[in-house]
């Protein structure tokens, strides 16, 4: 790998980004998965990822690093979300994205417009809550509620050319959840409760734990691979119940099906991400956006990751949402970290260059288009 060919990456689990124009409080509010504001007397560029974004995407922008926050936001404001989009995307070199669009996708970019604005290609992943509530939504009875979300589900994954599903249960629920399957009765008993709440508040949301269970053994019997949110996210988040451990016997039940688990994010549970997928044939892991969010300490936290996790079974991703400075520092970062980290296995004299140069390929893009399948997508 030369300066000239940078590590080829597929960020396996992406968001679109915004195409409005931001003022400070906007920019602000999607820098961090607080619903607060910041303490008194500081903002929300006082953490290492404001300062990731002031010294690596100011130069992206020609300015120097580590510009104070006032003018980095002015020039953003300079060039207009289009051409920041378009030279932060680009700036990334990813080779491909794989794009979540079940969470705010009215307001972010679509797969195609990434695809345009990167240069490269976009596919998507499924959620399968947004799914699931719009079958709800549509007055299918409860019985045939199941039958009609399968339908749905495929349909909405052949329309797309989706080549993976995701799942929130750990923001609907946790991870403690009963890892068998749920009987048909049960399922249409759960899903008349749903529809009777959506008749007396349309905004309710789907976290029931036996639909949250059918949703995802209907996934499992597809075959495409499954990600799974784990651990860092906002409020909604239960940290203790989202631990991947808990998922321990539902991996024992779904082991024999052969469709690949995706474990994402993982902090502070990437250790724990690591020995599932080192035990668990099925089970694969990502440190995803900490990377980001834990700025100069991220080369730390991805050598925890690099501990237990088989290299076959770690995947590079930046889940980066809405910013694209955070596609940006995602890509770049990723490649700094992967380099100094088994860089320094290599000075040891622990592993040799070449053994190194596999796992940031395997990691940074193989992985993925083998696990999805991407070159029969």
């Amino acid at each position: 790998m030369t300066a000239a060919e940078p590590l080829a990456l597929i960020d396996h689990h992406v968001h679109g980004v915004v195409t409005a124009d931001l003022d400070r409080a906007e920019f602000e509010a999607l820098m961090s998965e607080a619903s607060g504001p910041p303490a008194p007397g500081t903002t929300t560029f006082d953490s290492q990822l404001g300062f990731a974004i002031r010294r690596w995407c100011a130069p992206a922008l020609d300015l120097d690093p580590s510009v104070p926050a006032e003018d980095y936001l002015r020039r953003r404001a300079e060039l207009g979300s289009s051409e920041v989009n378009r030279c932060l995307l680009t700036a990334a070199g990813v080779a491909q994205w794989l794009v979540d669009t079940g969470y705010q996708g009215d307001q972010l970019t679509t797969p195609e417009q990434m695809a345009v604005a990167s240069g490269t290609p976009a596919r998507q992943i499924v959620r399968l809550e947004v799914v699931a509530e719009k079958v709800a939504r549509a007055g299918t009875d409860a019985a045939s509620w199941a039958t009609t979300f399968a339908e749905e589900l495929a349909i909405e994954a052949a329309s797309t050319g989706a080549v993976g599903f995701k799942t929130i249960v750990a923001y609907r629920f946790g991870f403690d959840f009963d890892p068998i399957r749920p009987g048909s009765a049960d399922v249409a008993a759960a899903a008349g409760r749903l529809m009777r709440a959506l008749e007396t508040d349309p905004t309710a949301r789907l976290d029931d734990q036996v639909l949250l269970r059918h949703l995802i053994w209907t996934a499992i019997d597809i075959g495409r691979p499954l990600q799974f949110h784990v651990g860092f996210g906002d409020t909604d988040v239960r940290m203790h119940r989202s631990n991947p451990t808990l998922l321990t016997e539902f991996l024992i039940a779904t082991e024999p099906t052969g469709t690949p688990v995706m474990l994402l994010h993982c902090y502070p549970y990437h250790r724990e991400a690591g020995y599932l997928a080192n035990v668990f044939s099925h089970v694969y892991m990502d440190v995803g956006a900490i990377l980001n969010h834990v700025g100069a300490r991220s080369a730390a936290v991805l050598a925890e990751a690099l501990e237990l996790t088989p290299f076959g079974k770690m995947l590079y991703s930046s889940d980066a949402f809405a910013l694209p400075e955070l596609h940006y520092l995602g890509a770049t970062g990723f490649r700094r970290d992967i380099a100094g980290v088994t860089g320094q296995f290599v000075a040891d004299g622990a592993w040799s260059a070449t053994d190194a140069e596999r796992v940031a390929s395997l990691i940074g893009s193989a992985n993925a288009n083998r696990v999805y399948r991407l070159d029969e997508a």
